[in-house]
């Protein structure tokens, strides 16, 4: 059952307590009339800065929130496809920029870069079966001769064309290749027909393909974009941020390598790839002979009967594309703090497409310009936060998360030094249900922020209580699909990553529209305004808190249970001594750190006691400076750009661990003891770096 909206004095309201949203009315009417009778003064504020109570300024944060605006925004978003380096890409940026702008809040820019993108010119595949009979695959099914949705295709895949018999290798994965090599089928010299799944991505199954003498690969979907006949885009770079400036942020003017140096050329496959459609895909599984698949593929369309090939089948693909330096845009808004203005909540999403982007990641987008506006609202009636907000609307996140990368890039030393969290929304609203993923030591203050929210499906809960009963796990950041991983995984940042719904099936096609939206996911975008208050919730907690609600003791439990799984990967054969002894330090000083934290939260908060004022100051820098500490100068080996030993991208794709990924992938190669040894210490020394930061001092 939904509950309408409630209209007062011009402003509507979603649920809202009812004492704090008619606070809100009585608190912008009150200004108003000040205003109109005094135009010369400075409107009063109905709160100062720092001195409101906390509770009541949520509440009215919650309360100003609109079902109705949060849909205008998407609907306009989602007006035209809007792909990075496209024309209408400029559209949706002056759309952004022009909603920060209108707000008057202290500063709004944009931060342009220059970058190598990718993009399709001409694209077909053509089959030819035994009876001589040819084929040439409608590779445009989610695109409409009007439309100016792109061609589905994979960025960053080489031009050429591969010619061959066809193998299905179920969802291209290490054991799938060996279950082939079982039944003696081999993929040297053919094409691979892949059907995608949940474990690998589309850059990581090309990869190995390529690795066994694949010469292209075709990709499907089984969901059939929600049986639409959808074809899922997608990149297929190895690495992030932009692959001409590694390392280093590309701004204009600055060091481009070429398209030849190896630095550029081993971020791009080999072959050739492109997504398929489910019904050009059962052409050729129909089509395939040779032996039957494996038991364990049988799943889904694939049935006892499937065979794996070859024979029976040659098909052609051909990509024609090309790669152009294009200008991507960050747009950054910021509310300057009163009292620590040299540090930074962030609140990111990005804004580009692949097509018109109404899940992925516009849901997203309209909640940060709502965020935005109550935000300016609350500026309005008195509130500065203690801290420096950012609102940040990245570019080029669906090419690899380069606009986001770009810019921790530019700022990194600037980040390490002042950067307290980043708080990551994409795709706001893919379905029902809450799902998260943190740094642990945010785990908490995460979970404080849903009590406050009221569930969208359930007026009657929370959605923490929703959450506590239907997921109630807060992943870990070791994945690499969004905006946070240059934040966390580069720069040592603690962050969050929400969304709801675990997926939807219109996921990179062109049906994720805003018709899409209204009809399936978010028909009232109830869910919109939860994710909205959550996130700025979040933002206000973290940017107004005297003491950082940072808790290093879920941090130490959690790293505890790290080495437990690697423990027992490890049977007892290389020993984790090293590691048990800087986790446990690590679990003594959090201990102190939250004792020091209780003991200054009891004391009355005043700006006049400078004395109280440098103690919480000192502490909360230990505490936002730890998570650096995870971070090593040499990287992962393999992915050497990612530093943060604990949380990041095994190189090994399946790596058991979905931590430590050094030693995740020293196991699963089955490395030497000496070699599993030293990434052991290199994350005890991290550890202790860690426990060191916390701590403070030189002793």
């Amino acid at each position: 059952m939904s509950q309408p909206l409630t209209t007062v004095a011009g402003i509507s309201f979603r649920h809202p307590p009812p004492l704090c949203s008619f606070l809100f009315v009585i608190v912008l009417l009150v200004a108003t009339f000040y205003t109109l009778h005094h135009p010369d003064a400075t409107p009063p504020h109905l709160f100062s800065p720092n001195t409101h109570n906390s509770l009541t300024l949520r509440r009215l944060f919650l309360s100003s929130a609109s079902n109705a605006t949060v849909s205008s925004y998407l609907h306009s978003l989602t007006r035209h496809p809007h792909l990075a380096g496209t024309k209408p890409s400029l559209d949706t940026l002056t759309y952004v920029l022009t909603h920060f702008q209108s707000l008057r809040l202290d500063d709004t820019r944009v931060a342009e870069y220059e970058a190598l993108l990718s993009y399709p010119t001409h694209i077909s595949v053509t089959a030819r079966f035994t009876n001589s009979t040819t084929v040439e695959f409608d590779l445009n099914g989610d695109v409409s001769s009007s439309s100016d949705v792109v061609t589905p295709y994979h960025a960053y895949s080489p031009s050429g064309s591969a010619q061959g018999s066809v193998v299905f290798v179920n969802r291209g994965e290490e054991r799938d290749y060996r279950a082939l090599e079982m039944i003696g089928v081999s993929v040297r010299g053919c094409l691979v027909l892949a059907r995608k799944g949940e474990t690998l991505g589309r850059g990581v199954i090309v990869k190995i393909a390529e690795t066994k003498g694949a010469l292209g690969v075709l990709i499907y979907d089984e969901n059939d974009g929600g049986g639409l006949g959808g074809i899922e885009r997608g990149t297929v770079m190895r690495g992030i941020g932009d692959p001409v400036s590694p390392g280093w942020p590309g701004v204009t003017g600055g060091e481009k390598l070429s398209l030849d140096d190896d630095r550029v050329s081993r971020r791009f496959p080999k072959i050739p790839s492109l997504p398929l459609s489910l019904h050009n895909a059962e052409i050729l599984l129909a089509s395939l002979g040779g032996a039957r698949a494996p038991v364990e593929w049988r799943s889904g369309r694939v049935g006892s009967s499937q065979r794996v090939g070859p024979g029976r089948v040659v098909v052609n693909m051909t990509l024609q594309g090309e790669m152009k330096m294009k200008k991507i845009h960050n747009v950054v808004a910021t509310i300057r703090g009163s009292e620590e203005p040299d540090r930074f909540v962030i609140l990111g999403n990005h804004r580009d497409a692949w097509t018109y982007g109404a899940v992925d990641p516009n849901s997203g987008t309209s909640a940060l310009l709502d965020i935005g506006r109550r935000f300016a609202l609350l500026l309005e009636s008195g509130w500065r936060p203690r801290r420096t907000i950012l609102l940040c609307s990245w570019d080029a996140e669906e090419f690899g998360m380069i606009g986001s990368t770009e810019w921790v890039e530019e700022h990194v030393l600037n980040l390490g030094a002042s950067a307290v969290a980043y708080l990551n929304v994409d795709c706001a609203v893919q379905g029902s249900g809450f799902f998260a993923g943190a740094t642990p030591q945010l785990d908490n203050v995460l979970v404080d922020a849903l009590k406050l929210v009221q569930d969208p499906d359930d007026v009657t809960l929370t959605v923490e209580e929703t959450f506590k009963s239907q997921n109630n796990i807060i992943e870990r950041l070791s994945r690499v699909d969004s905006d946070f991983s240059g934040f966390l995984h580069h720069a040592g940042i603690p962050s969050i990553d929400m969304y709801y719904g675990a997926d939807y099936p219109v996921y990179h096609t062109a049906f994720d529209s805003y018709d899409w939206m209204i009809r399936n996911a978010d028909p009232l975008f109830h869910r919109h305004v939860a994710m909205a208050g959550i996130w700025g919730l979040l933002g206000i907690i973290l940017a107004d808190e005297p003491v950082l609600p940072f808790d290093y003791i879920a941090y130490a439990e959690q790293l505890q249970a790290h080495r437990d799984a690697v423990s027992k990967l490890l049977e007892g054969k290389v020993s984790v001594d090293p590691l048990s002894a800087a986790i446990q330090e690590f679990s003594l000083v959090a201990k102190e750190v939250t004792d020091e934290a209780k003991k200054l939260k009891e004391q009355a908060y005043s700006k006049k006691d400078v004395a109280v004022a440098a103690k919480r100051r000192e502490l909360n820098d230990r505490m936002m400076l730890a998570e650096r500490g995870f971070l090593d100068s040499e990287g992962i080996k393999g992915k050497e750009w990612f530093k943060h030993l604990v949380y990041g991208p095994a190189a090994e794709p399946e790596s058991k661990l979905g931590c430590f990924p050094g030693i995740a992938d020293a196991i699963e190669t089955n490395s030497s003891e000496g070699i599993i040894k030293h990434e052991i210490w290199r994350v005890t020394r991290a550890i202790q770096r860690a426990s060191k930061a916390l701590k403070g001092g030189f002793t």
